[in-house]
């Protein structure tokens, strides 16, 4: 802050307080002096990435509100050192727009950006959370779990009757995981439709009846082309 700053500042703190105000001038112009040399590195106001902005009127009007003690220097400038380290921590440097190869130019360039948010010129810039795509494939699995009607059994049920309907326990787990499903398409092997297990021929040893089974697993030609499906649908999303 400069001293026209500290001087609005101080202003700020007589009128909340009254009582602490200087006797006189002369008093007065040596707080300033004190002040401005003390407070010349910690600016006005500064933005913070989430909002949570430092404002050293508030620091002083904080203190005068809670504080039974006068108010110094270091209380604002303590606040400022706290606000300055959660920024810095929270900040990556984004690539400066300077040639990489001019080593001098790009060390300036960053040393700059920090320098700029030390002084509460520029907003940190955070880490971006990559939440978006795990977000989307959660979604996802609860679309698929939902639509095989597991919102209406509990999981512990669930996994009570897991053994005695492989084929659905199998597709609610692929579903969990948002992995590729086999029976989301047709099989060419069996002609097994959507949602249909695979089949496979048999034939009864007594009257040479020829009939079918149904199958735990499907067949590799369905399980390939289910992986194919999602690639294909990764690839255009």
């Amino acid at each position: 802050m400069d001293r026209r700053q500290i001087a609005a500042l101080l202003a700020h703190a007589d009128r909340l307080d009254p009582t602490r105000a200087p006797a006189d001038r002369a008093a007065a112009a040596e707080r300033l002096d004190q002040w401005h040399a003390l407070l010349a590195d910690v600016p006005a106001t500064a933005p913070h990435p989430e909002g949570r902005h430092f404002d050293a009127a508030d620091v002083v009007r904080h203190h005068i509100a809670t504080s039974p003690y006068p108010i110094k220097p270091s209380d604002v400038s303590r606040v400022w050192a706290d606000f300055r380290r959660d920024v810095l921590s929270r900040h990556v440097d984004p690539v400066p727009d300077v040639d990489p190869d001019d080593d001098a130019a790009y060390r300036a360039a960053l040393a700059a950006q920090r320098r700029a948010i030390e002084t509460g010129q520029a907003v940190a810039q955070p880490r971006a959370a990559l939440t978006a795509g795990r977000d989307a494939r959660n979604a996802q699995a609860r679309d698929r779990l939902r639509a095989l009607g597991v919102d209406y059994v509990p999981k512990h049920v669930r996994d009570q009757l897991a053994p005695f309907r492989p084929v659905r326990a199998m597709r609610e787990r692929l579903a969990a995981a948002d992995l590729p499903d086999p029976l989301d398409v047709e099989c060419t092997w069996c002609g097994a439709t959507v949602g249909k297990p695979c089949r496979v021929r048999r034939i009864n040893p007594k009257t040479d009846a020829i009939g079918t089974r149904r199958m735990k697993a499907p067949h590799p030609c369905r399980v390939e082309a289910a992986q194919a499906r999602r690639a294909q649908q990764g690839a255009v999303a």
